[in-house]
């Protein structure tokens, strides 16, 4: 069965194999994740879960998150999302989805936001080259003409400038699952994922 995941990105390490491969990976906790709503053809046009993760104190949500979870008995959820499925009958109100529901060897595609750095001019943002260093030149780090003269006298939208560079939605495919810890809820994954340590991902399994 296909089911998706929330997690937190722990960290990155390397673990070896029976034959002395070294493997980077990188460490997620997987849920619990408990299921808060189940939206159907009939009454919602699409069929889908709602899954929550990361149970907080109530004090932390509004009070329309509150009516909204109470309605399933669910805890204070911090996180909450929504995955399209054609297998409803698998799934039921208060169903707690942990890492078990995940096999050792299995694809997973991981989605989550990159690192942000900040407000970055057009050289690092977008790997420009620079300009002449020598025979009096003034254009070293700047960004030249951006426009297209007296037509259409804009500059087009989507113009590579600079601007906030990182924090975007990324998702990798095809990762492999190395090994899983169901006591502990960990999972590792071969490579590397988005996000620094303690970032919210989520786990699509293929």
């Amino acid at each position: 069965m296909s089911i998706s995941l929330l997690g937190t990105k722990i960290g990155m390490t390397q673990v070896f194999t029976s034959t002395g491969l070294c493997i980077p990976v990188t460490v997620i906790k997987v849920g619990p994740c408990i299921i808060t709503q189940i939206k159907n053809l009939h009454s919602d046009g699409y069929n889908a879960i709602q899954i929550g993760y990361s149970e907080v104190g109530a004090h932390l949500l509004s009070k329309s998150r509150l009516g909204h979870l109470n309605k399933t008995n669910a805890p204070a959820l911090k996180y909450l999302r929504e995955y399209k499925t054609n297998k409803l009958e698998k799934f039921y109100l208060g169903q707690v989805l942990k890492v078990d529901h995940i096999r050792i060897g299995d694809k997973v595609n991981v989605q989550a936001n990159t690192s942000g750095k900040g407000f970055a001019g057009y050289h690092k943002r977008h790997n420009f080259s620079r300009g002449p260093m020598s025979h009096g030149s003034k254009n070293h780090r700047q960004p030249g003409s951006i426009g297209a003269g007296t037509t259409p006298g804009r500059v087009f939208p989507g113009k590579k400038m600079a601007g906030r560079m990182g924090n975007s939605k990324t998702t990798i495919k095809n990762l492999t699952v190395i090994d899983i810890n169901t006591d502990k809820h960990l999972m590792l994954i071969k490579g590397s994922i988005p996000g620094k340590p303690g970032a919210i991902v989520s786990i699509n399994q293929k």
